[in-house]
């Protein structure tokens, strides 16, 4: 290997492992491509398509009424699902469910955010190359290696970090209003109306305020207007969301429907625990504020004080031993 290593560098350059190293992987590429774009037609499409059993027609100047959706614009990664997904049913589901936390509820989700991070990688190990080749002073190969990795890692971690930075403003959002939905919702039930109708009310006032909670609960509205099961419905909510308190929501309607209680008395009594919550965390973070200012305190105060007080005294010793 290191005779090997001499050569390239003896023919190439000092960047010649780093060239030979590149050309090795694009020609894995090249021979790779043909076998991943190259499909053959399954037997089973001719199944799915929707001029296989329709009969001749004649020809009329009248054009067909499409009654099937347009096809969506955008890359399709379809024939790299198998690279872009996990194969591991535990690993994709844990994957789909913290991009839904994020607020991406795609049924390609998951295959489009690899797909974004793979570009990424290769693009940040494209300019990584280019600064190596062109820019980089170093002679050294670990050296060569390490500043064309950084880019390609910080490509590749960078929707990680996109969607878990979302992923927490979505939450603390969530549970920032969380109780003023309950609020609205207790007065939307006293005043007559149903869950159901009390769900979508609130998700239509929610809009402005807190958007991320309107859209889960007119999420929960339409899901229950289609005929899908109440608790189906909620608990899947409460995953979506990712809160305790809003899990805890959950179980007291759950419980409310199986034994009959009223739903009115039940959330009349977790608004108020609710409103009680928060005002518990500002006190908390009302008591954890003069801690934090204790170090800001000391870096930007105590050395300019101490350059006051004794500055002149040290300029004066240094006069009169000078």
């Amino acid at each position: 290997m290191s005779g090997m290593i001499e050569t390239l560098t003896s023919l190439l350059g000092p960047s010649g492992p780093i060239l030979a190293l590149g050309a090795f992987g694009l020609l894995m590429v090249t021979l790779t491509l043909p076998f991943i774009l190259v499909k053959k037609k399954d037997p089973f499409d001719r199944i799915q398509s929707p001029n296989q059993f329709q009969a001749p027609t004649k020809a009329t100047n009248t054009p067909a009424l499409n009654l099937r959706q347009a096809k969506k614009k955008g890359p399709n990664l379809d024939k790299f699902a198998t690279f872009l997904e996990p194969q591991n049913v535990e690993e994709f589901s844990k994957r789909k469910l913290n991009l839904l936390r994020a607020g991406y509820r795609s049924k390609d989700a998951v295959r489009n955010f690899h797909f974004i991070q793979f570009a990424l990688a290769i693009i940040g190990m494209i300019i990584g190359g280019v600064y190596v080749m062109f820019f980089s002073t170093d002679t050294e190969l670990t050296d060569h290696l390490l500043k064309g990795a950084v880019p390609a890692g910080l490509g590749y971690y960078l929707p990680i970090y996109w969607v878990s930075s979302r992923s927490g403003k979505r939450l603390a959002e969530l549970e920032g209003g969380f109780p003023d939905s309950l609020d609205l919702m207790l007065v939307c039930i006293e005043a007559g109306q149903s869950l159901d109708q009390s769900i979508a009310r609130v998700g239509k006032e929610l809009v402005h305020s807190y958007p991320q909670l309107s859209d889960e609960y007119l999420i929960i509205a339409n899901e229950m207007r289609a005929g899908k099961d109440k608790p189906t419905v909620l608990k899947d909510f409460s995953e979506r969301a990712g809160v305790p308190d809003i899990k805890s929501f959950v179980t007291v309607l759950v419980q409310s429907a199986a034994f009959g209680t009223s739903i009115g008395d039940s959330l009349r009594v977790y608004a108020a625990e609710m409103r009680d919550k928060r005002i518990m965390r500002a006190e908390e973070k009302a008591n954890k504020l003069p801690t934090k200012m204790t170090l800001c305190t000391m870096l930007f105060t105590v050395p300019p004080l101490m350059v006051l007080l004794v500055g002149p005294s040290v300029y004066q010793i240094m006069l009169v031993l000078g």
